[in-house]
């Protein structure tokens, strides 16, 4: 099996395209890229700690803004603030819609202070943003969910303490999962996975497929007249 990288070129999806991906879950998604044998199945997805604080099993799926960041000494020079800082936007600007924000807290203990909170959820928003990921820390959590705008996060903090951004648009890695710039990646509450552009317009469709599978050994397995040789009947045909 050869690996082939998620930037490998591909057309960009259509909105219809990206609903259809939408209408599956995370996990429905890396079984769908695992039909495709273009990488290996612990490639491409995040490990344990990244969750959806914003509440509920909020989706969010769009091409990756990259962003490191640090939020627990003040940036090297004083104007270098995040409230100052307006640069990294060009960087949500240069990618297709939807995008999402990506970002990564380089410090040595991540999520010291909030990268985001209801102000720059809204700023996020009208750049064409539909959502954050991040390894580090974020808060307004009931503002930013009444607004559906996910924040999937390691955790809440009260503060921004010395939030600001040090690099844009270079590859970062959060719960390890590396993420380039303008990779199509997908969040839900389990986690976060990209999809590999080449293959991006067909994963919805073999995920039906698969997801059709599934449901028929859930419904044998369900069905008032079960048996142990229908369950084997069921997942030698489908699965």
């Amino acid at each position: 099996m050869q690996t082939q990288p998620n930037s490998a070129p591909g057309p960009l999806l259509t909105r219809e395209q990206l609903d259809a991906i939408l209408q599956y879950d995370t996990c429905t998604i890396a079984n769908a890229i695992e039909w495709f044998r273009v990488r290996l199945r612990n490639e491409g997805v995040s490990g344990p700690g990244l969750r959806c604080v914003t509440g509920g099993f909020a989706r969010a799926l769009g091409y990756a803004a990259t962003f490191r960041i640090r939020t627990a000494d003040p940036p090297m020079r004083g104007d270098d603030s995040f409230i100052n800082r307006t640069d990294w936007w060009a960087e949500l600007k240069r990618h297709p819609l939807p995008t999402i924000a990506v970002v990564e807290d380089i410090d040595a203990e991540p999520g010291l202070g909030s990268f985001a909170g209801e102000v720059h959820a809204s700023i996020l928003r009208a750049l064409g943003c539909c959502g954050v990921i991040t390894n580090g820390a974020v808060r307004d959590l009931p503002a930013v969910n009444a607004m559906d705008f996910p924040f999937f996060a390691k955790s809440v903090a009260v503060s921004h303490a010395y939030s600001h951004v040090v690099e844009f648009g270079k590859p970062v890695r959060i719960f390890g999962l590396e993420v380039h710039p303008g990779e199509l990646i997908y969040a839900d509450c389990h986690g976060a996975v990209t999809i590999p552009q080449a293959i991006a317009g067909k994963v919805a469709d073999v995920a039906a497929t698969l997801r059709e599978a599934e449901l028929r050994v859930i419904r044998a397995c369900q069905s008032p007249d079960f048996t142990e040789a229908m369950l084997l009947e069921t997942l030698d045909k489908n699965l």
